[in-house]
């Protein structure tokens, strides 16, 4: 069996577990299996959307290396498997948790971004809702650096299945307690809140697996009280079921409304005490 056909393997057992503890120990109860959006979510975004900009994400990387000939000089592979793993690991989340601040931060950006925000549920295929822009930037930059470096051809298998089981968990409707863990790795009890409503363009818990970055640049939130979070967008004609109205959004016009001190003091109010 090869190292492709097992990560694909382990994905869909994964999700299988999650639907099943997301019936078991729900955080929200209410939720249905197949919500609204749940096919919109897995046909054009997990799979229609994945594939074709995998193929282009691959092909862009191809035109670097053929620019800069990088992979000839096999820098990574002179390196155990488990060191390359692990720097592409922290390469890959620093760069995500700064790109995913810009994302609610800049008005361009953050249309690469709401379409991950405008359901009112979450569970754990609400992560694969992303723009096909951002993924072409966000995994180009995460995946380029592991081809052009001459990464061990084991490492961008590896690091895809452990950022797709991981995205998934982090998006699922599970009550779980990290306990001290909470300030090292990232998961459900923490993203959830990155989800709430009342900030979506201001953000909170923009780590990806590990925490610790939030709460290294204070961005890190968790209410004491055992509340529940309100999600989607606070644009309520935002197309939230519409695949192809969500891609051609991004090219809308601008308005020429100044909102960034309004976000900032939003942030900030939030942040001062827990959600209601």
């Amino acid at each position: 069996m090869t190292l492709a056909i097992s990560s694909a393997i382990i994905i869909i057992l994964w999700a299988i577990v999650l639907t099943i503890l997301e019936r078991i120990i729900p955080y929200q109860k209410g939720y249905k299996i197949f919500r609204e959006g749940y096919w919109m979510d897995l046909f054009w975004y997990t799979i229609v959307q994945s594939y074709f900009c995998g193929i282009l994400i691959a092909n862009i990387i191809q035109a670097l290396d053929a620019w800069t000939g990088f992979s000839h000089f096999q820098i990574a592979s002179k390196f155990p498997l488990i060191i390359q793993i692990i720097f592409f690991f922290l390469i890959h989340e620093i760069w995500q948790y700064w790109f995913h601040r810009l994302q609610h931060s800049n008005k361009f950006f953050w249309r690469t971004h709401e379409a991950a925000h405008a359901t009112p549920e979450v569970d754990w295929l609400v992560g694969s809702r992303s723009h096909a822009i951002e993924i072409l930037i966000a995994q180009t930059f995460e995946f380029a650096p592991i081809i052009l470096l001459g990464a061990s051809p084991e490492v961008p298998i590896i690091k895809a299945t452990l950022d797709s089981v991981w995205g998934m968990y982090n998006h699922s409707n599970i009550r779980v307690n990290h306990g001290p863990l909470i300030y090292i790795f990232n998961g459900p009890q923490l993203h959830r809140w990155h989800h709430h409503k009342a900030y979506s363009k201001c953000g909170v818990n923009f780590a990806t697996k590990l925490s610790l970055w939030d709460w290294l640049w204070g961005t890190a939130y968790l209410p004491e009280k055992n509340v529940l979070p309100e999600y989607g967008l606070q644009n309520p004609n935002y197309p939230s079921y519409n695949y192809l109205k969500q891609l051609i959004l991004i090219f809308r016009p601008f308005r020429s409304k100044k909102i960034g001190s309004k976000k900032l003091a939003s942030h900030n109010s939030f942040l001062a005490g827990s959600a209601e």
